[in-house]
């Protein structure tokens, strides 16, 4: 049902230039997607990280005031764990001490869907403190006039969801911190249900509770609350690890159709879908109880991240939708699904 385009990857760390010459491109995924002056329009993640390389020290990027600056780890260092090729784990605290790449947002445009022209420069980098360790996983919902691009910032403070605005892509507003930490994967719905705002989002709790997807309600965007938990991961399979939102929801007749993430408990992540409805959301109507794509090729299998398919957006065309996906956490790949059989898959499954 699900068809992977021949180019895959459509994009990978070839086709994007280093923000400076003492940097190097580690991975290039997970990207907001929508459409603007007829064109398809990827807000892409960009991973970086230092070109210098030591046996001895790992150097961690990070923000301070728009500048790029390091910090050195001692790999022989046995308060620090550094098996997770991601982060740099405080082994007492069993907390993370600092990320291994700096992400920020770089453009790229296509006709076409599939060639697209990476900017050469950063679109959008970390600004605040809470942006210091890096923005990730940008999800671009357009109302009226308003591209809302909502993403994590992350730092010492934690994995913060944040929103930035803009009409053309050239000029932003400032970043604004709309929901505390631990909380991330939030996309919001692309028009108001019953005169509010609504947003998907996966808080990360400690000790109790799981990774799940909730649903919230504003009335201005900035203040969120009425929250409710919408899907939960299962005890065994595909999905019992977490899950977590992908791109803006689909408005169909038979309800809102979300293709979300979802992982296993040995951190191997595939796509599914499900339905809300559209009068009241927090209502799951329908849901797929396996993958619609889980890591096979191997461009999904092996990565900087193996096993990993994640999406942050899709759009449709006639009929069809374009899936984007990030591969294996280092580069961009395309899937396409008939939305009506996919609709019909979600129906057919529940009767």
């Amino acid at each position: 049902m699900i068809k992977r385009d021949k180019n895959n990857p459509i994009i990978t760390i070839k086709d994007v230039k280093p923000s400076s010459e003492d940097l190097i491109v580690m991975g290039v995924f997970n990207a907001g997607v929508t459409i603007f002056n007829d064109e398809i329009i990827l807000l892409l993640r960009v991973a970086e990280t230092f070109k210098e390389k030591s046996d001895k020290y790992l150097f961690a990027p990070y923000y301070e005031k728009g500048k790029i600056k390091k910090k050195s780890y001692k790999l022989n260092d046995k308060s620090f764990d550094f098996s997770d090729s991601r982060v740099i784990l405080n082994k007492a605290r069993k907390k993370i001490e600092g990320l291994t790449s700096l992400s920020h947002f770089r453009l790229a445009k296509s006709k076409d869907g599939v060639n697209f022209e990476v900017a050469e420069k950063p679109t959008l980098s970390g600004k605040t403190k809470y942006e210091s360790w890096g923005i990730e996983d940008a999800r671009i919902t357009k109302m009226g006039n308003n591209y809302y691009i909502l993403y994590s910032a992350i730092s010492q403070y934690g994995v913060l969801p944040s929103m930035i605005v803009t009409k053309d892509f050239c000029s932003f507003s400032e970043p604004k911190t709309i929901l505390p930490p631990e909380n991330k994967d939030v996309v919001l719905f692309p028009e108001k249900i019953n005169n509010k705002y609504h947003l998907l989002h996966r808080p990360v709790p400690f000790g109790i509770g799981n990774l799940d997807i909730w649903l919230s309600t504003s009335d201005d965007l900035v203040h969120w609350g009425n929250h409710k938990h919408l899907l939960s991961v299962s005890e065994r399979g595909f999905d019992s690890g977490r899950v977590g939102a992908g791109g803006v929801p689909i408005k169909t007749p038979h309800g809102w159709l979300i293709i979300y993430h979802a992982a296993d408990k040995n951190n191997n992540y595939s796509l599914t879908a499900a339905l809300l409805s559209l009068e009241e959301p927090e209502v799951v109507t329908h849901k797929l109880n396996f993958p619609l794509l889980k890591a096979e090729e191997d461009y999904e299998k092996e990565g900087f991240f193996n096993n990993v398919v994640f999406s942050c957006g899709e759009i449709v065309k006639k009929g069809i939708i374009y899936l984007y996906y990030g591969a294996a956490d280092d580069k961009m790949a395309l899937a396409r699904i008939d939305k009506k059989k996919l609709l019909n898959l979600l129906i057919e499954k529940d009767k």
